[in-house]
């Protein structure tokens, strides 16, 4: 989470782009504005010669939101001139970048050294190092072809991956960026915790996690999780179609509105804190010393993920002229990324 804000904060400061509300003089004709997660399943990918829509999902190895990026213009969609079929598929034609797309893409593909630097001169090259052999080491043991990045959420905000043995050969030979070590063994977390529980750890995390039986308001929920008003809303939704939630009006406010846990979404709430201790209870067996050396590295400096009482907060200021900076400030970082289609930001802002 901390990463990829971090990394945003800068592309966003670096690259020409346009947002709803945030243009200024000269962006307006720059590509919409997306998150570090958009260069991981798509535009790493796509070169000047073009990659066809079938082979981006396969090598990315997880899904993107293509429309978005034809739609926010990063790329461009045509037949391939050598397919002499009258109606090419879809699924043949070639991805290409616009010269918007380019410049992003250089862009994107400067900042991981740029901020891993920032990254080793905060926490110290030696903290750093550990980190990420242990998560070498656990990414290792782990066996699978999983994406170097977080999926976008997919129905009822499950995480998604191939969940496929690790392949013979690698898609690249690039060595994996920290937030890519970072995001295939959190994946893998995921996926293992989601494979028996009703509910994504998405929602567990960052919104069940939250709540109790006497509820909350719905607006003190971004504040309190960490993600945004449009992730919580979909969390909602999920929750309320279970059973697990009511939403109604606050007697103190009318005109707002409080969630709050049914019997039944209390009995999932420590349904998922048991579930998070079995896992993590199921890796320290498997994966032994590796494990515990993972969760050392990370403890200073994850900290407790508070504004106060997280290391993370100290690179996480936006500039004055990015979008963060005229919303308030968070106060906690999410305790799982909310992925979205919506341009793929952590918080699924």
């Amino acid at each position: 989470m901390a990463f990829t804000i971090e990394f945003d904060n800068e592309f966003e400061h670096r690259s020409p782009h346009r947002t709803t509300n945030h243009n200024q003089p000269g962006q307006s004709l720059g590509p919409w504005l997306t998150s570090m997660v958009m260069w991981f399943n798509c535009m790493r990918f796509v070169s000047d010669e073009g990659i066809r829509v079938a082979t981006l999902e396969d090598v990315a190895r997880t899904r993107t939101n293509l429309n978005g990026m034809q739609r926010w213009r990063y790329v461009d969609l045509a037949p391939d001139p050598a397919d002499h079929r009258v109606k090419p598929p879809p699924s043949q034609w070639l991805i290409r970048p616009t010269p918007k797309g380019r410049l992003a893409r250089e862009i994107w593909r400067s900042l991981f050294d740029v901020i891993e630097n920032r990254w080793q001169d905060r926490f110290g090259a030696r903290a750093i190092g550990k980190l990420r052999e242990s998560l070498i080491a656990l990414d290792d043991g782990l066996n699978l072809d999983l994406p170097d990045c977080m999926p976008i959420l997919g129905y009822g905000l499950f995480s998604r991956g191939p969940e496929r043995k690790r392949r013979a050969a690698p898609v690249t030979h690039e060595p994996l960026s920290l937030p890519s070590l970072l995001s295939r063994v959190l994946l893998a977390f995921a996926i293992e915790y989601e494979r028996d529980s009703p509910w994504s750890l998405a929602i567990g995390a960052d919104v069940l996690r939250v709540l109790d039986e006497k509820g909350v308001r719905v607006s003190d929920l971004p504040r309190l999780s960490g993600v945004s008003k449009e992730s919580i809303a979909m969390a909602l939704g999920v929750l309320k179609k279970g059973c697990a939630v009511v939403v109604g009006a606050d007697p103190a406010a009318a005109r707002l509105k409080v969630a709050g846990l049914t019997e039944r979404g209390l009995a999932f709430q420590d349904a998922y804190r048991r579930r998070l201790a079995t896992i993590e209870e199921l890796w320290q067996s498997r994966f032994g010393a590796g494990f515990r050396s993972l969760t050392d590295a990370l403890a200073p400096l994850t900290g407790d993920g508070t504004r106060k009482g997280s290391p993370l907060f100290a690179g996480l200021d936006p500039y004055p002229d990015g979008w963060r900076a005229s919303v308030p400030k968070p106060q906690t970082l999410p305790h799982f990324p909310m992925v979205l289609h919506r341009g793929g930001f952590p918080d699924g802002s």
